[in-house]
């Protein structure tokens, strides 16, 4: 006689999610040299990010290496500035036999809600070695200002 668990549909089971976790560490360490991954394998990724602010201006740096600056596209919509680009995958490595591979080749894209207080037609973006810095200057109502006290 066979014994069928019944598990509802609805609820949360801690053992299927534990269960889930050790597949896929058992598919890492498993997969190290017996499933190579193809170097034309593109997929998402995002770049990391650092944003600041500054008296005057916020600052956001992205490491974006690798990626010609012609494939990189910044945006401004109802305060959201965008990022978005592509690495592509180099095509002259294709027939080599690989052991590891770690860089994420692909389309990315990253949204930042900047304040409503920056000046929006005074934003500027460069790129140098592989990375991108865009400098939002905040409007003049949002910098701070000094009050002058009275003596009386």
């Amino acid at each position: 006689m066979k014994v069928v668990k019944y598990e509802p549909k609805n609820l949360w089971n801690p053992f299927t999610d534990i269960r889930d976790l050790r597949d896929d560490v058992d598919r890492v360490f498993n997969g190290f040299f017996g499933h190579l991954i193809e170097p034309d394998t593109t997929e998402a990724w995002y770049p990391a990010v650092d944003i600041y602010e500054e008296k005057d201006n916020f600052v956001i740096k992205a490491d974006l290496p690798g990626i010609k600056q012609e494939d990189i596209k910044v945006s401004l919509n109802n305060n959201t500035l965008t990022l978005k680009g592509e690495r592509k995958v180099e095509t002259e490595e294709k027939h080599k036999g690989y052991y590891r591979t770690e860089r994420s080749y692909g389309e990315f894209y990253r949204a930042f809600q900047l304040p409503a207080e920056v000046d929006s037609e005074k934003i500027k973006a460069k790129y140098k070695d592989g990375i991108l810095e865009i400098d939002v200057p905040k409007s003049e109502k949002a910098k701070p200002k000094e009050i002058s006290i009275k003596v009386e």
